[in-house]
């Protein structure tokens, strides 16, 4: 028997009747859901702070899932900067960033070695990192690891790489290291960021390997070789082009050049990701702890957004200036105190006035003078520069070196 238009219409009516109460409860629970999420209700305490109320949201991304490993630091006070005359101190750039000086934000960055390629306690890589709005740049001081810093460290080489593990024992490892760059450069660390040989092949690989244009073959050992011209590194191969050094005509000092090649290839890849890749890739290097860092999730999305604005001809590169030497049988890089202050006041101090060299605790091993030669007081480059592999750009290889690979 066929159903009357009556019934028809009848159970239409139900059936949308059922509908519209379903929409209804999904919207007022997402709703609800969207406000619990929002809601300053959960206490959040970070390390050394007072606790303080906040949403899940705000929770979630306000996190410093990795800062236990290595604890927080003691920045510069604000009061402590003495500003230029000329200088905007009523500068916002709205990032909502834990900064000394407001339009500009610092990160030391420390690589240390593998315990199967050496101690695992030193750190080889040391960069000062600095976005700044002021100038739409972002910067980057390299501090070789052999610089001779005495002061800051009983191991009896009194190089760099060993003021972690053998600073001033009443301070955590990485305040030593804060500390030191702080007192030396005069330059506010607002935030740091450390991680291992081994941890840079695992992050690498997790954002599909690094694009690069190689100026020359690499040969790191026998069977590990990276040849001249475009290709994409694998998280190994990026690994051999960090540690590289026997093939430069300068030795450790070339490899720090050399590590620039590596830093443009890695700015590229990173203008190339979008937000929710970098925050994926971002969430699993927290989780696996592939890093220390006092940054938060947020922090790190604003950063990466703010990187993605700058224009690689913005991105620039600067070796700390000096020069070879031998201290009872150990090599050092003695720093040029004036050339060294010199890039730190025009590039990384633009903000505050310049810094003496008697308000700096940098230490001549070599005194000014007595130069052998000054040929690295002017080492800088753009990685616009590095990645269109300009001469200038490119670290020297040995004759020897080019001949038998090149």
């Amino acid at each position: 028997m066929k159903r009357s238009s009556s019934q028809k219409a009848s159970r239409s009516s139900v059936v949308m009747n059922v509908l519209i109460s379903l929409m209804a409860v999904i919207v007022t629970a997402a709703l609800i859901l969207g406000m619990l999420l929002n809601a300053p209700i959960i206490s959040y305490e970070s390390l050394g702070k007072e606790p303080t109320q906040m949403s899940v949201t705000k929770y979630y991304k306000s996190r410093q899932p990795v800062i236990y490993k290595e604890g927080t630091i003691s920045r510069m006070d604000a009061s402590e900067v003495e500003y230029k005359e000329e200088a905007d101190r009523e500068f916002n750039d709205k990032l909502d960033l834990n900064q000394t000086i407001e339009g500009q934000f610092t990160i030391l960055f420390l690589g240390f070695d593998s315990e199967e390629n050496g101690s695992g306690k030193l750190h080889d890589v040391n960069y000062l990192v600095q976005f700044n709005l002021h100038t739409a740049s972002l910067n980057i001081l390299q501090i070789p690891r052999d610089t001779f810093t005495p002061d800051y460290t009983s191991n009896t080489t009194h190089k760099f790489n060993s003021i972690y593990n053998w600073g001033d024992q009443s301070e955590t490892p990485i305040q030593r290291v804060v500390t030191a760059v702080q007192e030396n450069f005069g330059v506010p660390v607002d935030a740091y960021l450390t991680t291992t040989c081994d941890n840079v092949v695992e992050i690498v690989d997790m954002i599909g390997g690094v694009p690069i244009n190689m100026p020359f073959t690499m040969v790191f050992e026998a069977d590990k070789v990276i040849y001249e011209g475009e290709q994409t590194l694998t998280g190994e191969q990026s690994e051999w082009l960090l540690r590289f050094r026997h093939g430069y005509e300068f030795g450790d000092i070339g490899r720090v050049q050399g590590q620039r090649l590596f830093l443009a290839a890695a700015m590229k890849k990173l203008i190339s990701m979008n937000s929710l890749q970098i925050m994926s890739v971002t969430n699993k290097i927290y989780s696996e702890e592939l890093i220390g860092t006092d940054l938060s999730l947020e922090d790190v999305a604003r950063l990466a957004d703010l990187a993605a604005t700058i224009d690689m001809d913005h991105v620039n590169v600067f070796m700390l200036p000096g020069e070879g030497a031998d201290v009872q049988g150990a090599s050092i890089w003695s720093v040029h105190k004036q050339a060294a202050l010199d890039v730190v006041n025009e590039h990384f101090r633009t903000q505050q006035k310049s810094l003496r060299p008697d308000q700096s605790t940098l230490v001549e091993w070599v005194q000014e003078g007595s130069y052998r030669n000054t040929q690295f007081d002017d080492n800088d480059a753009n990685l616009q520069e590095v990645d269109e592999n300009m001469n200038s750009a490119v670290p020297s290889l040995k004759d020897s070196y080019k001949n038998r690979y090149n």
